[in-house]
């Protein structure tokens, strides 16, 4: 071949192509994050370099305070995530306990309430005085007042615990189904029990993915925003959430809120950084991809417990929330109970077609989420095939930026949009603009993952034979790899579009006044204290997504949300 042939060729025109692609990642995400740093360090006025707005941040013991509620809560948070999860986990992986499949259910069905729509719930439920379980305990003894009170800082880590342990559950779980039981039958053989196999053997095997669960567990339960504004703001304590919304009440005082939550960032690092070296440090080398066998446990009696104590954490996560939920979504006056006379639609024909902007609000929601997804598959779909073809130098950088938003809590996230493309030229606050692409970077780890484990799954070969024959590399994708990859770009594209419809902490920064989402909507509707239009528009999200989800999981699989298929 001649050296012009060869210079030729050496040119890619898509390069320019993977080039903008990149930028666009960039511009997501790397950009935001600087801002973010760059903003914390800024005076505002003069626009010089300052430490001052970490001292403002940090300064007054009410800050110090709501930082240390937000450790405090995201440890409490965690432990008991553990207690639940861990040993539904191992009863569903290892065990004979009956009724699995109505578990999982149940499981999924906790993964996709919103915890804010939870927490409304449990309002409901254990309000001091006017809560259901409350007056059922003040009827049935006789008692001054009932004994729950959930405005309390133990109440707030209960509501986030119930909605956070499917996290833990799905690492978990997932790692429990591709241990071999070979270690755990040569304890069995020198004579442990289940009891101790479990706690010696199983347990240390999956580690990994406990601490996994449990480091993103944390995180979550530190970021959120919706239960702490409905519990921790009438309970008169802050938490890290709740103090930056504070700074961003008129007049904003966004470099201050920056400075608040560069720590949050520094702290989701460090905690990544830890469990990858616990990880690397105890040389974990049994769990395998391709799973051994396994022998499921026979617990005997004991089987009947674990079922007891799966349905039991279910039934506050899932069962009476929900019950609570719909009666109220039905009922003129949700306190008289369930009563036919009781009984109306006018809530729903209220959020629908009266209020100035709930119906516009669901509107929001579902398109903003639907757009998030799109984008967030498209440029993850784009930026895993760069990084598996090695279409650009150093593309395992790219890698690293698509999976960056992952470690970033939703409301830094958020601080760090308003950061970068709040102010002019751009000037997308309260726009829909900013709402959809702060979710498509929020969510784009789960598109990147989802599109690099499709393009891993799928020969090169096959492209190759494509361009072999004349075609392109833009026509083997769209012949060979598109249609080979539908149906987990798919799933990715649902796994992305359910949790944007519900998402609260980066939406509830950046809205405006016609841009609000349905979660917004319902924490504007809770300050009303209106219960019966609040439950039916969180009724509606909910309905939805379950619809969603059920439409998914016939197309897709049984539980497509909470478990991978196995090789």
């Amino acid at each position: 071949m001649s050296g012009a042939s060869l210079r030729s060729r050496s040119f890619d025109p898509l390069l320019i192509l993977w080039v903008v692609l990149a930028a666009i990642l960039i511009f997501l995400v790397v950009n935001p994050l600087y801002q973010l740093v760059h903003t914390s360090l800024e005076d505002a006025e003069t626009g010089a370099f300052t430490l001052s707005n970490y001292v403002t941040a940090y300064s007054r013991p009410r800050y110090l305070t709501a930082m240390w509620n937000s450790i405090r809560l995201g440890f409490s948070v965690t432990f008991l995530c553990l207690a639940f999860a861990v040993p539904i986990a191992w009863a569903i992986s290892r065990t004979n306990m009956p009724a699995k499949g109505l578990v999982r259910t149940l499981v999924l069905g906790a993964f996709i309430t919103p915890p804010y729509l939870g927490a409304i719930g449990w309002i409901l439920l254990a309000g001091p005085n006017s809560g259901w379980l409350n007056r059922i305990y003040v009827g049935i003894t006789g008692a001054a007042q009932g004994p729950l009170d959930i405005y309390t800082f133990s109440g707030l880590t209960f509501i986030i615990a119930i909605y956070s342990f499917p996290y833990i559950f799905i690492f978990t779980s997932a790692a429990l189904d591709v241990v071999s039981s070979e270690m755990e039958d040569a304890a069995n053989i020198l004579g442990a029990g289940i009891v101790r196999t479990t706690f010696r053997v199983t347990l240390p095997l999956v580690m990994p993915a406990i601490l996994g669960g449990a480091i993103i567990t944390f995180l979550e339960a530190i970021a959120l925003f919706g239960s702490p504004a409905l519990i921790a703001i009438p309970a008169r304590f802050n938490v890290v959430t709740t103090q930056l919304l504070q700074f961003f009440s008129q007049p904003i005082r966004a470099e201050v809120a920056a400075a608040y939550a560069v720590p949050l960032l520094l702290i989701t690092v460090a905690l990544f950084g830890v469990q990858r070296w616990l990880v690397r440090r105890r040389g974990f080398v049994a769990m395998t991809g391709k799973g051994g066998e396994r022998r499921i446990m026979d617990l005997g009696p004991w089987r009947w417990v674990m079922l007891g104590y799966s349905l039991f954490v279910l039934c506050l996560a899932v069962l009476l929330p929900y019950i609570v939920l719909m009666q109220a979504a039905l009922a003129k006056a949700w306190g008289r109970g369930f009563d036919w006379d009781n009984l109306t639609l006018k809530n729903f024909n209220y959020v629908l077609f009266q209020h100035e902007t709930a119906a516009q609000s669901v509107m929001n929601s579902f398109t903003y989420a639907a757009a998030a997804a799109f984008i967030a598959i498209t440029l993850g779909l784009a930026i895993a095939y760069i990084v598996s073809r090695k279409l650009l130098p150093y593309a395992g950088i790219l890698s690293f930026v698509a999976m960056a938003p992952f470690v970033v809590p939703g409301i830094v996230l958020a601080i760090a949009f308003y950061s970068a493309y709040a102010p002019p030229p751009l000037a997308l606050y309260g726009t829909a603009t900013i709402l959809i692409l702060a979710f498509s970077t929020r969510f784009l780890p789960i598109g990147y993952a989802n599109a690099d484990a499709a393009i891993r799954a799928i020969n090169p070969e096959m492209e190759e034979a494509v361009r072999i024959l004349g075609g392109g590399r833009l026509l083997a994708i769209r012949k060979v790899m598109a249609p080979l990859m539908k149906r987990s770009l798919v799933g990715a594209w649902l796994l992305v579009f359910i949790p944007a419809t519900r998402e609260l902490s980066t939406a509830m920064f950046l809205y405006g006044p016609k841009t609000r989402t349905m979660s917004v909507m319902l924490m504007d509707m809770s300050e009303e204290g209106n219960f019966e239009h609040l439950a039916a528009l969180g009724f509606l999200l909910l309905i939805a997504t379950l619809a969603i989800v059920g439409i998914a999981s016939a197309l897709l699989g049984r539980d497509f949300m909470l478990r991978r298929e196995r090789q």
